[in-house]
């Protein structure tokens, strides 16, 4: 991020945090799971798949984490009940990876159970690189008894050709992304370039193996190097599918979808919103921008 965008993200910062929400609600389905359910159906109602996220990580307690993992059961029995064509997502740290990894398996296990048992999914979601091993070696024990959990591999990682190596012989499903942590060079690709390079050579690793993707990325040059791959390799349309988060370049998810391929998108809510935006931000500057133009518009 250059110098100017990083002060566009720390003016953001400073400002309070109920001007943040009206520009971040866009991304947000709101701050309830009733607001969630609402924004799926819509979604469903397009056509369109969903996982939904009860925002919030790095718990600090046990407490927390319980807490946490409850309100995610919650999301199942509100998939059920509403009948929506939706998956769950969590961060492992959520779940208490950072506090211990036998409490955070367990927690994560009860929740790729009541899954199984409702015929639905668990997506485990990768957070920054000292959690990397821990989240695979949680996804691997629960993958031992059940089949309905997935992991997320980020192609900016430099070691993530090699983890899809050994996570294929277990048949993963995958989310694969870009990824979005600040980590160093030493460790991860920091050139544009060499970062979809790495998508595309993981992809093609996990497509050639018969492993089902879901391929998350809002990089247009990423989505047509992906359809062609597809073509390429005679992928059907039941091993993979396309992921986006909630209001970003919709114009490229009703695209996907008209072609008549699988989007599903990531639908976050709940209490602890405001990181979640500030990362978006960092992710994506020009909304930073746009958030503070808007903002001195108003004054």
């Amino acid at each position: 991020m250059s110098v100017f965008h990083n002060l566009l993200v720390k003016t953001v910062q400073l400002m309070p945090e109920s001007v943040v929400w009206i520009f971040s609600k866009k991304y947000i389905a709101g701050k309830t799971l009733q607001a969630a359910v609402d924004t799926v159906k819509d979604l469903n109602s397009r056509g369109i798949l969903a996982t939904l996220d009860v925002l919030g990580e790095s718990i600090k307690t046990k407490e927390e984490a319980i807490k946490a993992k409850q309100k995610a059961l919650e999301v199942l029995d509100a998939i059920v009940k509403n009948k929506l064509n939706a998956n769950l997502s969590i961060k492992p740290t959520q779940m208490g990876l950072a506090i211990n990894k036998e409490f955070a398996y367990q927690n994560i296990l009860e929740l790729v159970k009541q899954a199984h048992g409702i015929n639905n999914f668990v997506r485990i979601d990768m957070e920054d690189s000292p959690f990397t091993d821990l989240t695979i070696e949680v996804y691997k024990r629960i993958y031992e008894d059940y089949s309905n959990v997935g992991v997320v591999l980020q192609s900016y990682l430099k070691r993530t050709y090699n983890d899809t190596i050994v996570l294929n012989k277990l048949g993963t499903n995958y989310r694969l992304c870009k990824g979005i942590y600040i980590e160093p060079a030493t460790i991860a690709y920091k050139d544009r370039q060499a970062i979809r390079d790495n998508f595309l050579k993981c992809l093609e690793l996990m497509l050639k193996n018969s492993n089902y993707v879901g391929i998350a990325t809002h990089d247009k040059y990423l989505i047509d190097k992906s359809y062609q791959m597809i073509k390429d390799l005679n992928v059907p349309k039941d091993m993979f599918e396309f992921q986006m988060l909630l209001g970003v370049r919709e114009d490229l998810r009703d695209k996907i979808n008209k072609d008549g391929y699988k989007i599903r998108i990531y639908v976050p809510f709940g209490d602890d919103w405001y990181k979640y935006s500030i990362r978006r931000l960092q992710e994506n500057p020009n909304i930073a921008g746009h958030i503070v133009k808007e903002f001195f518009a108003f004054r």
